[in-house]
């Protein structure tokens, strides 16, 4: 087996000359970072048992980094840097590689970097994969595609395209993938405006918790009179806190009460016991907040029953939308509103997000108007929605991007 090491400014290059000088078949057993670019060293004609009957003496458990694929095991082995070795084009026998670094430690060290790195070694073939994929299974690798483009997380990806295979046509496998998305989006079936109750809109700084106070306040107030609905504000944190929503009070006519805490709120909705809504608008708190709980604890009155409307913006990524409602549902989550709808340039991922968390969305909102700019939720038209801004953005996605997330799909499949 002959092994050769090559060097480059970056991956991409660098496997671009092991498949130019040793062809498809090479298989790359290293890789490193060193001064000025990546080392690698491929080999031709591979025998695994040979590797396996020099370095079997020194058998070490699998590494954890033993398994994984693509980007994960590469920024895993990947941390280090060493100089360039001057003879970075020789080619040489493995034999004498071995004999050169007999020494236990060594060879299990080799033998990690063989374990770990196995299925990104073969890092060109996946793209091979998904090229083949494109050839074989054209409307699969084309849902899959657009899939992504909207947004969503390629596991989520291939649990519906698994369950759509079988459509025949793209457009038909299209329409039916975003069936299947839309009936995994969860939305409430009730509604503030028309069942009124005791309403406390909970979530992080700035995501539109006051405004979206006004704009069900307002629209209650239009169908069922002023009079029937109450204003309340807990947030007493922040300086001039209040005074956004006492400016919204003054304008829909309805006095606004101030809660400091569990006391008086408790007294404040004793009040206002004859009112068919309560609207407390409380203080933005970071998912964060190692005290999260203890400021909404104010709202787990025993004799009241408030429910908790978790206020989540649309423009956030989906790993801290996920952080979020994990936070608040300690403190209690009865429904979910998006707001910023208008702001967000993709909505794939806050749909996976409300699939993944099974919270069931009650309104969205798309912009400052008040009351105008608040819906009911759709799912029907979250999807759509989302459809349309990728369309819009007209993104791409780079075909290694294709092949790290589903190249190896291909593999597996016959293996």
């Amino acid at each position: 087996m002959k092994m050769k090491r090559y060097f480059a400014p970056d991956m991409r290059q660098a496997i671009r000359k092991v498949r130019e000088d040793q062809g498809p078949n090479a298989v790359i057993l290293s890789n490193r970072q060193v001064s000025g670019g990546v080392e690698i060293i491929a080999a031709l004609d591979y025998d695994e048992a040979l590797v396996n009957q020099a370095l079997g003496a020194h058998a070490s458990p699998p590494d954890h980094a033993a398994g994984k694929t693509g980007a994960a095991a590469y920024a895993e082995t990947n941390n280090h840097e060493e100089p360039a070795d001057s003879e970075a084009d020789a080619p040489w026998d493995f034999s004498d590689y071995a004999a050169a670094r007999n020494d236990a430690s060594s060879l299990e060290e080799i033998q990690k970097e063989l374990k770990a790195l196995r299925n990104f070694m073969e890092a060109p073939l996946l793209q091979f994969g998904w090229g083949e994929m494109n050839k074989i299974q054209p409307l699969r690798a084309n849902l899959l595609k657009r899939l992504m483009l909207l947004g969503l997380a390629p596991a989520l990806c291939r649990e519906i395209v698994d369950q759509v295979a079988n459509a025949g046509q793209m457009d038909n496998g299209w329409a039916a993938s975003l069936k299947l998305l839309a009936g995994m989006v969860p939305v409430a079936d009730d509604d503030i405006v028309s069942s009124g109750g005791v309403i406390a809109l909970v979530g992080p700084t700035g995501v539109g918790k006051t405004t979206t106070v006004a704009k069900l306040a307002a629209r209650f107030a239009l169908r069922h009179g002023r009079r029937h609905v109450a204003l309340v504000t807990t947030d007493s944190y922040r300086i001039g806190a209040h005074e956004q929503l006492r400016t919204y009070g003054r304008i829909l006519g309805i006095p606004v009460q101030t809660a400091g805490n569990r006391e008086e709120l408790t007294v404040v909705l004793n009040h206002a016991q004859d009112r068919k809504l309560v609207l407390i608008d409380t203080a933005g708190v970071s998912q964060r907040d190692l005290h999260l709980t203890e400021k909404l604890s104010s709202l787990s009155l025993g004799e009241q029953r408030i429910r908790n409307y978790l206020v989540l913006s649309a423009t956030g990524q989906s790993q801290v939308q996920s952080e979020v409602i994990r936070s608040f549902r300690k403190a209690g989550l009865h429904r979910c509103i998006i707001t910023k709808m208008d702001e967000a340039s993709s909505l794939g991922g806050t749909l996976a997000t409300l699939a993944q968390h099974g919270l069931p969305t009650a309104y969205i909102a798309d912009g400052q108007q008040v009351p105008d700019d608040l819906h009911p939720a759709r799912a029907e038209k979250l999807v759509k929605h989302a459809v349309s801004l990728m369309q819009r953005n007209q993104d791409t996605l780079a075909e290694e991007t294709l092949a790290f997330n589903f190249g190896g799909m291909v593999a597996n499949a016959h293996a």
